[in-house]
């Protein structure tokens, strides 16, 4: 395979560069980049408007946006989670009536269920899920345990879409999706082990050929072909290229005609190689709250980065924010130093070889085995990994009182409070939202599992230095934008199996080979269709870790599907027409999944806390307010389902030794 050095392409996206874009291109435009065709909307109420550009004005709000039909929600693809792309409308508007204190007070026309459980738990992604097995799991036989979750499936963000592309099914993740491989006696391990992920290490699809083989990852994340010669970066009109120009080989390269200054070049190779100027006296955090740990929690990551790379803030800004964000959604000026580094303190095994893993749908997999296990008749067959793959899920066997544990979908928790003084409490009232009706149900404890965004509003009788330390924890948004489409040979002529660029929308993009979990072929090739994931982050360099969430949340919020959907295509065309990209031709669907609340961004002092001030995560994870345990990711600072596991357990821990008498387990 013979890639060439660089790529020049002149653009042609039927539009005036120096106007604004709007939703009312040529019909034309919309033709060529293949806008109307059938499998990649639905037909929408509200299209009409929304085709007149008027919903784009600059007087717009997020609200009216989201008033005007569903064009927000957009394509959901196939499947169980067709309907649960990500937040929703749905669960937008359900969620938004917490926020603006809708049902504050709560109105007298409560529906009262009858039901009193031993536990309800609030939010059903893995920490929810995972709450509920291990209570189950611990308490005493035959104590009963309700999950509320608010979207039309459970998960979290540990779920996947599905398309169905030339007859064959392709699945990609929404959010969650990296797991990682620990030595046998390690409780992760085990845990997974007793879920029914036996086999940690997965087995991946084979080279189809027909052309030579190309390295290819196993996660969106990996960007292997960089260190092989077989990735690309991208200059558009950022760096006054007019066309934009592609650089294959960048790091073996040495960054040679790329359209920067020498002292930039300079810089940027000391990152892409690895070559720290300070490697000699850096030490790498060994345990939480070491002292290298809280000197981390000290600073920023951005300072961080310029001190132990010699890196300039500029040389940040521009090419390693928002991607190099210590994974929490914004860009390194935002975040802990230390945010870099706490995934390191989950310890997973360092045998040789050991590679980042993911199933097809990232941690999807995962939720679906903690729900088999939790209630067996959810899900056909036995507790395998191929097994909840290729099985659908029995959505009526969730919610049944024949079951000891049950999961309620679409049921937005608004209204958390303990029936007297929390100390001297025997219960805890839950309300939730679900079709339009509040109703009602009892709960001898709590766990509150879902993000801090929410919990800091539902629980009502918080007390303030919850509220205090809540007010410390800050959310940036994502979206993964999944682009199916049905070969990627215009990679492969290129010499590229992934790519990078700096402007417009999203940041990177890579082919990978999938996970062999009985469902889709075991081979791929560049005639293979396959799922790009285009993860789009907001970051604003120069303000605060609050001001950049909320600045990314109003932009991603704003902007309908249609417009985000015109944005790819046009993108992909630009950078790919000249290895033969048709957009029309080439794109079998987009599927945009928008998460307000992404991630746990935080900030310098959250982890170790500042100024003689306790860090404000241990407020919450120290103990059980009353009935009421915290659990989340949101409390551990770093967004990674295995933090979502380990505090759910903490969590379930405390409720038992403090109010449930003894446990079967331990």
């Amino acid at each position: 395979m013979d890639a060439e050095d660089s790529y020049d392409k002149q653009t042609d996206s039927g539009q005036n560069e120096d106007q604004p874009m709007t939703l009312k291109p040529t019909v034309s435009g919309d033709t060529r980049l293949g806008m109307n065709d059938p499998i990649t909307r639905r037909d929408f109420l509200g299209s009409a408007l929304l085709a007149s550009g008027a919903l784009l004005l600059e007087s717009t709000t997020p609200a009216e946006l989201l008033a005007a039909g569903d064009e927000f929600t957009g394509y959901g693809g196939v499947g169980e989670y067709s309907t649960s792309n990500g937040n929703t409308l749905a669960v937008l508007q359900a969620g938004h009536t917490i926020r603006d204190g809708v049902y504050d007070p709560l109105p007298n026309d409560i529906i009262d269920t009858g039901e009193t459980y031993d536990c309800v738990i609030v939010g059903g992604g893995i920490s929810g899920l995972a709450a509920a097995l291990f209570f189950q799991r611990q308490a005493r036989l035959g104590m009963k345990v309700l999950v509320l979750e608010n979207h039309p499936i459970f998960g979290g963000e540990a779920k996947q879409n599905e398309f169905r592309v030339d007859g064959k099914r392709l699945i990609a993740h929404q959010g969650s999706a990296i797991y990682q491989l620990h030595s046998p006696d390690s409780f992760i391990a085990q845990f997974y082990d007793s879920i029914g992920l036996k086999a940690q290490k997965l087995d991946y699809q084979e080279w189809a050929g027909p052309g030579p083989e190309m390295s290819l990852s196993q996660t969106p994340y990996e960007a292997i072909g960089l260190a092989r010669g077989q990735y690309g970066f991208w200059f558009g009109a950022k760096f006054g290229q007019k066309p934009g120009m592609w650089l294959i080989d960048p790091v073996g390269k040495n960054l040679k005609g790329a359209p920067i200054s020498e002292a930039t070049r300079t810089e940027w190779l000391r990152w892409l190689k690895s070559w720290p100027v300070q490697e000699d006296r850096f030490v790498h955090p060994k345990v939480e709250g070491d002292a290298i740990s809280r000197h981390l929690d000290s600073i920023t990551l951005e300072q961080h980065y310029m001190e132990r790379f010699g890196l300039g803030r500029e040389t940040v800004r521009t090419f390693l924010s928002p991607v190099e964000g210590g994974g929490s959604g914004l860009g390194p000026d935002a975040l802990s130093a230390y945010s870099d580094y706490a995934y390191e303190m989950l310890h997973p095994s360092t045998d040789e070889g050991n590679r980042d893993q993911m199933f097809p749908g990232g941690n999807t997999t995962i939720a679906r085995l903690i729900v088999k296990n939790l209630i067996p008749g959810a899900l056909d067959g036995p507790e395998t990994v191929k097994a909840v793959t290729a099985n659908n899920i029995n959505f009526a066997a969730l919610d049944t009182p024949q079951t000891n544990a049950r999961v309620r979908l679409s049921s937005t928790a608004i209204s958390v409070q303990h029936d007297r003084e929390p100390d001297k409490s025997n219960f805890v009232s839950i309300c939730y939202l679900k079709d339009g009706k509040i109703y009602r149900v009892k709960a001898r404890s709590a766990v509150l599992a879902g993000g801090s965004w929410t919990t800091k509003h539902i629980v009502q009788d918080l007390p303030e230095s919850h509220r205090r330390a809540y007010a410390e924890f800050y959310r940036s948004p994502c979206m993964m934008a999944n682009v199916a489409v049905r070969n990627w040979r215009f990679l492969y002529k290129m010499g590229m199996s992934g790519c990078r660029w700096f402007e417009g929308t999203g940041n990177y993009m890579e082919v990978r080979k999938l996970a062999l979990t009985g469902v889709g072929d075991p081979k791929i090739g560049p005639d293979s269709p396959i799922v790009l994931s285009l993860k789009v982050l907001f970051s604003y360099p120069g303000h605060s870790t609050e001001e950049q969430g909320n600045l990314g949340r109003e932009e991603l919020l704003a902007t309908a599907f249609r417009d985000y959907e015109r944005r790819i295509r046009e993108q992909l065309t630009e950078m790919f027409a000249i290895s033969g990209f048709d957009a029309q031709r080439d794109i079998a669907g987009i599927i945009l999944n928008r998460w307000g609340h992404a991630y746990l961004s935080p900030q310098p002092g959250f982890f170790f806390g500042r100024e003689g001030r306790p860090a404000p995560r241990e407020v919450l994870r120290n103990a059980p307010f009353g009935r009421i345990a915290f659990a989340n990711t949101d409390l551990a600072g770093a967004m990674d389902h295995r933090y979502s596991i380990l505090e759910a357990r903490r969590a379930v821990r405390q409720l038992l030794a403090n109010d449930l008498g003894p446990s079967k387990a331990t």
